[in-house]
């Protein structure tokens, strides 16, 4: 155990997409840090889109999802053409 008795706490950090639109197939991606749920083709497609890329995003940074701030992931969803509501 490191000093002070406390165990390290491995950090993981996960996005998930939900599509609320229809053509009536189930889908479901998944990445190392993404799940991706629902959607039509072409909504499921752009989720998939845009968790790639922030990935991409993130690794040109030498950053992982659990070591960004808010704000970091804020700028780099930006960046991919997402936006808070």
């Amino acid at each position: 155990m490191p000093e002070g008795g406390k165990k390290k706490v491995n950090r993981k950090a996960m996005m998930l997409g939900v599509g609320l639109d229809s053509d009536g197939h189930k889908r479901l991606t998944r990445g190392d840090n993404f799940v991706l749920v629902g959607g039509s083709e072409e909504t499921h497609d752009v989720m998939t889109e845009k968790a790639i890329k922030i990935n991409e995003k993130l690794a040109e940074k030498g950053k992982r999802l659990e070591t960004v701030t808010s704000e970091e992931f804020d700028d780099i969803a930006h960046a991919v053409g997402l936006r808070r509501s």
